[in-house]
């Protein structure tokens, strides 16, 4: 199944809706930075929900930045998607080895501990605008829960989910966010909670081969479910040599000269993609002039 977005409504636009499936994503970016299972988890929930924000995003170049600091062992994870839901996402250490919980699952909060989550949007204006609350569970769906509940006065629910298979490989993530808007009245509230307390987890729905489509039907059920828009979304990142040139001269003439008093050709490798760039002592040479003016 190819990785997507589904947007919706129900109740006569008392609740908007999406749910997503992101499989190949994660995996790629399991991939890329070759991440233990608990990190797999934690890091593929993060760019599931990345991907559902992303896409709720108004104009092609605003941005979405979800970040986690925390004291457990992972550090920290950091997850980007544009309003394409192009995502891309690193942990601060990939390879974290905890004990499964007793319910035989990845133990997601241990490994990121007590910490921070914050919510950075880059929507053209001068300034981003940062939401910013404390991690509730380090579940990551729960923590969410509440920044929407906190600090965008959304009442949510979260549910997001990654099933590592027995090589390590991504079995099945995705997730879904559901939001009651300002016009929702009482009784479509205790509906659609009632709902959600019976549904199976994500990874459960995934399992049965469930769509994202069907995920949004069955949470919604009874009440009128319209989807408006599917969209893919992707691990993408747009780093290239020419970025990494106005990074390194961003850093200043001091550092650079150093770099060419070595002799030697210096690696540097992108923090989203680990993809890996080259600088020879002539490259840098040219780059120092630049830094210099």
């Amino acid at each position: 199944m190819k990785d997507y977005i589904v947007r919706a409504t129900a109740c006569d636009n008392q609740i908007r809706a999406f749910a997503a499936v992101t499989t190949n994503m994660v995996e790629m970016a399991r991939d890329k930075h070759n991440t233990s299972p608990v990190v797999s988890a934690a890091l593929g929930r993060l760019m599931t929900a990345a991907s559902m924000m992303g896409s709720m995003l108004k104009n092609d170049n605003d941005l979405i930045t979800l970040q986690i600091r925390g004291d457990g062992p992972i550090k920290g994870l950091v997850v980007t998607s544009d309003a394409n839901a192009n995502v891309k996402g690193y942990p601060y250490d990939p390879i974290v080895d905890l004990p499964l919980k007793e319910n035989g699952k990845l133990d997601v909060s241990k490994a990121l501990g007590n910490g921070i989550l914050n919510i950075i949007k880059d929507i053209g204006l001068k300034d981003p605008y940062v939401g910013q609350t404390h991690l509730v569970s380090g579940e990551i769906a729960e923590d969410l829960t509440y920044y929407f509940a906190t600090s965008e006065q959304v009442p949510s629910a979260v549910g997001l989910g990654v099933l590592v298979d027995r090589d390590y490989s991504i079995k099945h993530s995705g997730g879904f966010i559901i939001q009651l808007l300002p016009n929702a009245d009482e009784e479509v509230i205790n509906k659609l909670e009632e709902r959600i307390s019976k549904m199976p987890s994500i990874t459960e729905l995934m399992s049965e081969g469930k769509t994202p489509e069907q995920v949004i039907n069955m949470l919604l059920e009874g009440m009128e479910p319209k989807i408006l828009e599917t969209k893919p979304t992707r691990f993408f990142c747009n780093c290239t040599k020419e970025r990494v040139e106005k990074a390194l001269i961003s850093i200043g003439s001091k550092d650079i000269n150093e770099m060419i008093d070595e002799g030697k050709t210096i690696e540097l490798n992108c923090h989203f993609c680990n993809k890996k760039y080259y600088f020879t002592v002539d490259e840098l040479k040219s780059l120092l002039k630049y830094a210099r003016s």
